[in-house]
C-alpha cells in the first residue's frame, strides 16, 4: 500500500488528450479537477495504476509515459523541484532526488549508484509488474531525462543507457527517439546509466545560497511526513494483521499502538482520517494484493481480509471496485 502526488496523475491524463475523457478519470480517484495543482495531495498507487490500465484500454499507450515525462517541469514540483534546479550540478540534482522523494511518493525509491566512471540512478518500486506499474516507471525516467534537460546550460541531456525490468513494447521508435540512446527492456534494474561527465556539469540556475535555504525547508517537510506516515504505516499493520480475526476494534488497535483511543482518534483527525476509513482502505489494498497470488482461493482471502463469508466479501469488494474478485483476478492476469 502506498500513494503518489496528484501531478503525475494529472500529468498522465493530460498527456491522453482527447483519447481518454480526463475529468472523468480524475474524478474516478477524487481528484478535483477544478481545484489548483496540488504536488503534495496523494492518490494510493493502485488507484494510479489502475487508471493508468483504464486508459490502455482506450488507446495506444506506447508514447504515453514519454509524452508524460517530456512535460514535467522542475517549478511544478514545488520546493524539491526548485531545490533540484538550484544544485550547483546534475550530481547534486540527482542526489536532492535520492534523499527528498519521499515528499512525491512512498512507493519508489531513488538511487544514485557510481559505477566506475559512470554512474547509475536507479529507482526502486516493489510489487507485480502489472501494466500500470510498468507505465509509471517509463514515466518516471523520461521524466527524469527532462528535468535534467531543463537544468542543463545547452539544454541537453542524453543518458548512456536506459533499463527497464519489463519486456518491450511492439515497437522502440518512440522510445528511442526519446532517450536518444540504447533502451535495455528485460534488464536486471530500472535506471538511467548516466557518465561522469554529464553529472558534473553545472546547472545553469545552480545557487548555493537558495539550495541550502531548501533543503533546510525540505528536511523539515521529510520529517513531518515521517512522523505522519509512521503512525499510518503501524496502524495499517495492525489492522492488517488482526483482520483474520474479524474486524478490529480502534481501542484493541490503540492498545497495540501503544496509545490511548483518544490520543489515536485525535491523531487521525489531525490528517483528516478516520479509524473505519483505514480499516477499509487496508482490506482492499489487502484484498487486491492477495488476488494476484493464485496460491490463495477466494475463500481464504475472505478470511484474510475479515470477512465470515465469501458471499460478504463479493459484496464488499465489487463496491470498491465495480466487478467481482474473480473478475478482477481474471483481468490481472490477461
Amino acid at each position: 500500500m502506498g500513494s503518489v502526488t496528484s501531478l503525475f496523475v494529472r500529468k498522465m491524463v493530460a498527456a491522453a488528450g482527447q483519447a481518454v475523457d480526463g475529468d472523468a478519470l480524475l474524478a474516478s480517484v477524487g481528484i478535483d479537477t477544478a481545484a489548483p495543482v496540488d504536488p503534495k495531495l496523494q492518490i494510493s498507487d493502485t488507484a494510479y495504476y489502475d487508471l493508468l490500465e483504464r486508459m490502455a484500454a482506450q488507446m495506444d499507450v506506447t508514447a504515453l509515459p514519454l509524452r508524460t515525462g517530456a512535460s514535467m517541469r522542475c517549478d511544478e514540483y514545488g520546493a524539491l523541484g526548485l531545490a533540484y534546479k538550484t544544485a550547483a550540478t546534475l550530481q547534486g540534482s540527482c542526489a536532492r532526488v535520492a534523499r527528498y522523494a519521499r515528499l512525491w511518493t512512498s512507493v519508489v525509491e531513488y538511487e544514485l549508484a557510481p559505477d566506475g566512471d559512470r554512474s547509475w540512478f536507479l529507482l526502486h518500486r516493489a510489487g507485480p509488474r502489472r501494466l500500470g506499474l510498468r507505465l509509471s516507471n517509463e514515466a518516471t525516467l523520461a521524466s527524469s531525462v527532462a528535468l535534467a534537460r531543463e537544468v542543463s546550460q545547452t539544454g541537453q541531456f542524453q543518458p548512456l543507457e536506459v533499463h527497464l525490468q519489463h519486456p518491450p513494447p511492439k515497437t522502440l521508435h518512440h522510445h528511442d527517439a526519446y532517450f536518444g540512446c540504447p533502451v535495455i527492456f528485460g534488464s536486471d534494474r530500472d535506471g538511467l546509466l548516466i557518465s561522469a561527465e554529464a553529472l558534473a556539469r553545472p546547472n545553469r540556475l545552480g545557487d548555493q545560497g537558495i539550495t541550502e535555504f531548501l533543503i533546510g525547508h525540505l528536511d523539515q517537510e521529510l520529517l513531518a511526513l515521517a512522523q505522519t506516515t509512521s503512525l499510518q504505516d503501524r496502524l495499517r499493520d495492525a489492522i492488517a494483521r488482526s483482520l483474520s480475526e474479524g474486524l478490529p476494534r480502534m481501542e484493541d488497535m490503540a492498545n497495540r499502538l501503544g496509545m490511548s483511543v483518544r490520543s489515536l482518534h485525535r491523531r487521525l483527525a489531525e490528517d483528516g482520517l478516520s479509524f473505519q476509513t483505514l480499516t477499509e482502505e487496508t482490506r482492499r489494498d489487502l484484498a487486491e494484493g492477495l488476488l494476484t497470488d493464485e496460491r490463495y482461493s477466494l475463500a481464504e482471502i475472505a478470511f484474510l481480509t475479515g470477512f465470515s463469508e465469501q458471499s460478504s466479501f463479493t459484496r464488499a469488494f465489487k463496491r470498491w471496485r465495480g466487478e467481482t474478485p474473480a473478475q478482477f483476478r481474471k483481468t490481472r492476469q490477461s
